[in-house]
C-alpha cells in the first residue's frame, strides 16, 4: 500500500507540475515541417528524460546526506505555493533545424523540470524503482496529453490544488523524515499535526495570495482612468 501510495503520489506530482514542459516541447519545434516534428519531439524527449531519470535518482541519493531532507522540504514547501499562485508564459524560442528543437527542449526540458526532480525524489522515499516505474507512467502521459492536461487544470482547478496539497505533504514528509528531527516527531501527534498543518498553510497562502491579486486587478479596473481607456 505504501508502495502505490507513493507511485501514485509521482504520478500525480509529475503529472502536475509538467504539463507546461510538454507544452514546450511543442513550441520548440513548431517550425519545422511537419515530417520532423514528430523525430524532434520524440528524438527531445527521450534526451529530457534520460536526464530527469538520471537527476531524480542523483537527488534521491544526496537526499540521504543529513540535513538535505530539511532543505528538500523547505523548497519543496515553496514549489507548492508557487504552483498555486504562479502565472506561466512560455517564451521558448522554436528551433529552425532538427538538432536545433531537439537541442532547445531537452535544455528547456531541464530547467523547467527542477522543481519535478526534487518533488518526485522526495515521494520516492529513496526507492530508485519508485522513480523509474513513476516516471515511466507519467512522461508518456504528459508529452502526449499535454494540451488535454492543461485544458484539465484549467476548467478544474481543484486539480492544482490537489497536486499542490501533494507536494506539500511529500515536502512535510521529507522534513518529519530528517534524521536529526527525529527526536521532535517520534510523537505521532506531532508528526501527523505537522503534516496536516504545512498542507493547510501551503494551501490557505495560496488561496490567499490569489484573491488579494484578484481583488487588487479588480480595484484597478474599476479607476475611472482605467475604465475611460477601457471604454
Amino acid at each position: 500500500m505504501e508502495f502505490l501510495t507513493a507511485l501514485l503520489s509521482i504520478v500525480i506530482i509529475d503529472l502536475v507540475l509538467a504539463g507546461d514542459n510538454a507544452i514546450v516541447i511543442g513550441l520548440a519545434a513548431r517550425n519545422l515541417p511537419k515530417d520532423k516534428q514528430k523525430k524532434a519531439i520524440i528524438w527531445g524527449t527521450v534526451g529530457a528524460v534520460a536526464i530527469r531519470v538520471l537527476a531524480t535518482i542523483a537527488v534521491v541519493w544526496l537526499l540521504k546526506i543529513p540535513g538535505l531532507l530539511l532543505i528538500g522540504g523547505v523548497l519543496l514547501v515553496w514549489i507548492a505555493y508557487k504552483l498555486l499562485v504562479e502565472e506561466k508564459g512560455h517564451d521558448i524560442k522554436a528551433g529552425n533545424s532538427l538538432l536545433a528543437a531537439i537541442r532547445t527542449i531537452i535544455i528547456a526540458d531541464a530547467a523547467m523540470g527542477l522543481d519535478n526532480v526534487l518533488a518526485v525524489a522526495g515521494a520516492a522515499h529513496g526507492s530508485i524503482w519508485l522513480v523509474i516505474v513513476g516516471l515511466a507512467i507519467s512522461i508518456p502521459i504528459v508529452v502526449w496529453g499535454s494540451t488535454i492536461i492543461i485544458k484539465w487544470m484549467e476548467r478544474f482547478p481543484i486539480i492544482i490544488t490537489i497536486g499542490a496539497g501533494i507536494l506539500a505533504w511529500t515536502a512535510s514528509k521529507m522534513i518529519v523524515g530528517e534524521p536529526f528531527l527525529k527526536h521532535i516527531f517520534d510523537n505521532g501527534f506531532m508528526k501527523y499535526g505537522f503534516e496536516i498543518l504545512v498542507i493547510a498553510a501551503v494551501i490557505g497562502a495560496g488561496k490567499l495570495t490569489k484573491m488579494k491579486r484578484e481583488k487588487k486587478a479588480e480595484e484597478e479596473l474599476n479607476t475611472p482612468s482605467k475604465k475611460a481607456a477601457a471604454e
